[in-house]
C-alpha cells in the first residue's frame, strides 16, 4: 500500500552516482503509515532513485514500507519532491544554509524580517526586491537569487517529467543531456529523446499527455514506421502502401490517405525522407547507398594494376606454403592484385582463407614492403571480432573489426576516420562482407583513400546483414566489378560431408544422404519432446571425449520455448558450469552469471574493445569494489570489466542464435531442428548454421522440418537501390 513520509535525509549509506540509486537514513517528521508512526525515533532506512540529493532539506517521499529479507524494514520510495520551506524559521534556516550563496546569518535574518514567510516568493518574483535590504549589493543579490532559482529548477523539472510518465532515473538522464531543450520537451517534443529511449516508450508517454493525432506525432510515427520496416525486412526503401499499413498496425493511427500524403510531402520538404520513382526512402539510407555507389565509382576509375610473371610467383608461393591452388582460386588471387575493386565469394571448404593469405603475401613482395611498412599499406578487416581473429590467424598479420579500425565513438555513434580524416592503407581486404549493412559500408567507404584497392570476401549464400541493405549481393548483381565465385570444395577426409551438405542446401538439392552418418556429421532423428534430452546427451558424450564448451557450440534460431536458446543455456550451464562454493555468481534479471561462464557480447562497445558477437569467459565476480559489483570477462585475452547494470549487454553463450554466429567458426556444432522453429527455418539460415561447423556437425530433431526449411527462400525479399545507383553512376 502506498504511503508518504516527510522529513530529512540524515546519512547516505550507499549511493550509485550513475544510476542515482541510494540507501539512506531518513528522519521522519510526518507520515500516514501507522507502523512508522509507532516508531520511537522515526529514523528509518529508505531506498530509491533520487537526483542531486540534498541533506538537511525537507523531502516528501511516496512509496511502501516493506520488510526486506536481509535488511529488515525499509521505505522503498518511487517518487519524491522537495518540500518548499514554510514559516519564518524554516525560511531563515534555508537562506543561511550552504545551498544559498552570499547569504549569511545576518543577511538571512534581515530578509526574513523584511518579508516574513513570503521571503522566498519575493526573491523569486524579482531580484531587485533584495536591493532594499540594508547593506545588500547587486553582486550579493544576484548570488542569492541564482542559488534559489537553480535549487528549485532541477527538482521542479524532475517532478514535471515524472508526472508525464518518466521514471526518476529517466528524468535524471533527460536533465543531464537535454537541459537546454527542457522547455521544448515539457511542451511536447518528446521525440527529441529518441537517442535515449525506445521510441514506443516515448510514444506511449506522448499519447498519455498530448494529442495522439497531432502533426508532430503523425510525422514521427511515419518515420519510425519506415525504420521498423528496415529493421524487420532489411529494406532501404518502402512503398506508399507499406508505410501506411505499418503506421496503422504499429501506432493505431487511422488517418486519411490525403492527410497521410500531406505528411509525406511535408517530411520530404523537411529533408527527412526522399521520394524517387515511387520509392520512399529515409534520407539516411538514401544518402548512404548513393555515397557508397559514388565512392566505389571513384575508386574503380583508378589505373588498373599489372603483375608480371604471376604464374611463376604463385607457383613459388605454392611450393613454399605446400599449397596447390585450382584455376578459380588463382583467378581470385590475380583479380585481387590487379583490380581496384574485386569480389570473391565461396562457401565452406572452397579455400577463401588460403586465398587471402596468398593475396597478402604476393602484395607485400610485389610492392617490396619492409616489415615495418606492411601495416601502413594493408588493412585486414571484418565485421565481427571472431571473424577478424580468424583473418589474423590465417595471414599472420593484425586484423580488426571495422568499428575498431575506424575508431568508433559509442557516445556519439561516429567514427574518427571518415571523409575528412582518411585512412592511409592502399590494400583493404574485407572478410565476411555479407554481414555488412549499408550504414557500416558507408562508414568504411568514405574513410578510404580513392587510390586504394578493395577486396571483398564473403559468402553470398549466408544470411544477409542484420541491419538494412544487401551490399555484397547488390555489388555482384551490378556486374560492374571483378567477381570470382568459388565452387570447388575440398574434402577434409574421404568420408567428410559438412561442406557438401552446405552446398546442397544452397542449391536446394537435398536427398536422403543427409540422414547418413559420416566422419564429421550425424543427424539424430527425434520428436520435439526429445530434442532437449538428446542435446544434453550429445554434450555429455562430447565432454567424455574432452570436447568442452570452448570447442562446442549449440546453435538455434529462437530464444523462447523449451528448445529455445534461453532454456538451452540454463540446462547447458548446469552441465558445463554448475554452482560451486568456490565460484562467485551474480543474478541479473532472470539470469545467473557465474565465474567460468561462457558469455556473449550483444552490442558494440568501442571503449571496451568488444563487439556484437564476441564470445568471452567470466573469470571473476567481485561484489564489493568501491561499493560496486564488478564482473571481469576475458574476450580472447582482452580483459574487460563490467558493472552489474552493464550485464544487459551480456548473455550466456553455450547456445546462441545462428545470426550471432555469423563470422565465426566452431570446432563442433550441434543444431536442434524443432517444430517450434518452423517460422524461422529457411534456406539461408540453415546454410549459415551448417557452415559454422569446422570439424563436426550434429543435427537433432525432425528431418521433415529440415528439408522443408531448405526449400523456404523467404529471406530474399529486401528492397534496396545500391545496384540501381551503381548502374547509374557507372553509366555516366
Amino acid at each position: 500500500m502506498t504511503s508518504f513520509i516527510k522529513g530529512k535525509f540524515k546519512k547516505i549509506i550507499y549511493q550509485n552516482l550513475e544510476s542515482n540509486y541510494l540507501v539512506a537514513l531518513f528522519k521522519v517528521s510526518e507520515t500516514d503509515n501507522e507502523v512508522i508512526n509507532s516508531l520511537e525515533k522515526k529514523l528509518i532506512n529508505v531506498t530509491g532513485l533520487i537526483n542531486d540529493l540534498k541533506l538537511e532539506i525537507d523531502y516528501l517521499l511516496k512509496g511502501e514500507f516493506v520488510m526486506h529479507p536481509k535488511y529488515s524494514w525499509q521505505f522503498a520510495f518511487s517518487s519524491y519532491e522537495v518540500v518548499k520551506p514554510e514559516g519564518k524559521d524554516a525560511i531563515l534556516a534555508f537562506l543561511q544554509s550552504s545551498f544559498v550563496s552570499g547569504c549569511g546569518k545576518t543577511t538571512a535574518k534581515k530578509i526574513v524580517d523584511k518579508y516574513g514567510d513570503k521571503a522566498l516568493d519575493k526573491i523569486k518574483e524579482d531580484v531587485n526586491n533584495l536591493l532594499v535590504i540594508d547593506k545588500m549589493t547587486a553582486l550579493k543579490a544576484m548570488k542569492i537569487y541564482n542559488s534559489i532559482m537553480e535549487f528549485e529548477k532541477n527538482d521542479q523539472i524532475i517532478m514535471d517529467l515524472t508526472k508525464m510518465g518518466f521514471s526518476i532515473e529517466d528524468s535524471a538522464k533527460i536533465l543531464a543531456k537535454y537541459i537546454l531543450d527542457i522547455n521544448l520537451i515539457k511542451e511536447g517534443n518528446l521525440y527529441l529523446l529518441k537517442d535515449l529511449f525506445d521510441f514506443k516508450k516515448l510514444d506511449d508517454i506522448y499519447v498519455n499527455n498530448f494529442d495522439k493525432e497531432s502533426d508532430l506525432r503523425c510525422k514521427e510515427c511515419i518515420l519510425n514506421s519506415m525504420l521498423q520496416i528496415s529493421f524487420n525486412e532489411g529494406s532501404t526503401y518502402y512503398t506508399y502502401d507499406e508505410i501506411y499499413k505499418a503506421l496503422t498496425v504499429l501506432f493505431n493511427l487511422n488517418i486519411s490517405s490525403e492527410k497521410f500524403m500531406g505528411y509525406l510531402e511535408k517530411l520530404t520538404e523537411e529533408g527527412e525522407i526522399v521520394v524517387l520513382n515511387k520509392r520512399f526512402y529515409l534520407t539516411k539510407y538514401f544518402m548512404e547507398e548513393k555515397i557508397i555507389s559514388q565512392d566505389l565509382h571513384s575508386i574503380s576509375k583508378n589505373k588498373v594494376k599489372k603483375i608480371k610473371d604471376f604464374n611463376k610467383k604463385i607457383n613459388d608461393f605454392e611450393k613454399k606454403q605446400k599449397i596447390i591452388y585450382n584455376d578459380e582460386q588463382k583467378r581470385a588471387i590475380l583479380s585481387a592484385l590487379t583490380n581496384n575493386i574485386s569480389i570473391i565469394s565461396g562457401g565452406p571448404g572452397t579455400g577463401k582463407t588460403t586465398i587471402i593469405k596468398a593475396i597478402v603475401d604476393l602484395y607485400i613482395k610485389e610492392n617490396h614492403l619492409m616489415k615495418d611498412e606492411v601495416l601502413k599499406h594493408i588493412a585486414l578487416l571484418a565485421p565481427t571480432g571472431r571473424a577478424s581473429k580468424k583473418l589474423s590467424l590465417s595471414t599472420g598479420l593484425p586484423a580488426y573489426t571495422i568499428h575498431r579500425f575506424l575508431k568508433w565513438h559509442k557516445e556519439t555513434d561516429t567514427f574518427e576516420y571518415d571523409e575528412n580524416n582518411k585512412i592511409i592503407q592502399k590494400l583493404v581486404i574485407v572478410d565476411e562482407t555479407s554481414m555488412i549493412d549499408i550504414s557500416l559500408m558507408k562508414a568504411l567507404i568514405v574513410a578510404l583513400n580513392k587510390n586504394c584497392s578493395l577486396v571483398f570476401v564473403g559468402d553470398i549464400y549466408q544470411l544477409p546483414s542484420v541491419g538494412p541493405g544487401l551490399v555484397l549481393q547488390d555489388m555482384i548483381n551490378s556486374d560492374l566489378f571483378s567477381y570470382i565465385p568459388l565452387n570447388i570444395i575440398y574434402r577434409q577426409s574421404d568420408n567428410s560431408y559438412i561442406p557438401f551438405l552446405a552446398k546442397d542446401i544452397k542449391m536446394q538439392n537435398i536427398d536422403e544422404e543427409f540422414m547418413f552418418k559420416r566422419d564429421d556429421y550425424n543427424f539424430i532423428p527425434c520428436v520435439d519432446e526429445e530434442i532437449l534430452s538428446k542435446v544434453i546427451s550429445s554434450v555429455k558424450y562430447a565432454l567424455s571425449k574432452n570436447i568442452n564448451e570452448d570447442k562446442m557450440q549449440i546453435l538455434a534460431p529462437i530464444y523462447k520455448g523449451v528448445n529455445g536458446i534461453d532454456n538451452l543455456n540454463i540446462k547447458l550451464q548446469e552441465i558445463y558450469n554448475p554452482p560451486s562454493f568456490d565460484k562467485n555468481e551474480i543474478k541479473y534479471g532472470d539470469k545467473i552469471f557465474r565465474e567460468n561462464d561462457k558469455v556473449l557480447q550483444l552490442v558494440n562497445d568501442s571503449e571496451k574493445s568488444v563487439f556484437n558477437g564476441d564470445i568471452g569467459k567470466i573469470i571473476m565476480i567481485n561484489k564489493h569494489i568501491n561499493g560496486k559489483e564488478i564482473i571481469q570477462i576475458d574476450f580472447d585475452g582482452n580483459i574487460v570489466y563490467y558493472e552489474k547494470k552493464e550485464l544487459k549487454n551480456i548473455t550466456h553463450a553455450y547456445a546462441m542464435t545462428i545470426h550471432k554466429s555469423q563470422g565465426s567458426e566452431f570446432e563442433h556444432v550441434i543444431m536442434p531442428i524443432s517444430k517450434s522453429y518452423y517460422n524461422m527455418l529457411y534456406n539461408k539460415l540453415l546454410y549459415t548454421g551448417v557452415s559454422r561447423a569446422k570439424t563436426t556437425l550434429t543435427l537433432i530433431g525432425d528431418p521433415r522440418y529440415f528439408t522443408t526449411g531448405i526449400q523456404n527462400n523467404y529471406s530474399s525479399l529486401r528492397k534496396t537501390s545500391l545496384q540501381d545507383f551503381l548502374l547509374d553512376d557507372f553509366a555516366e
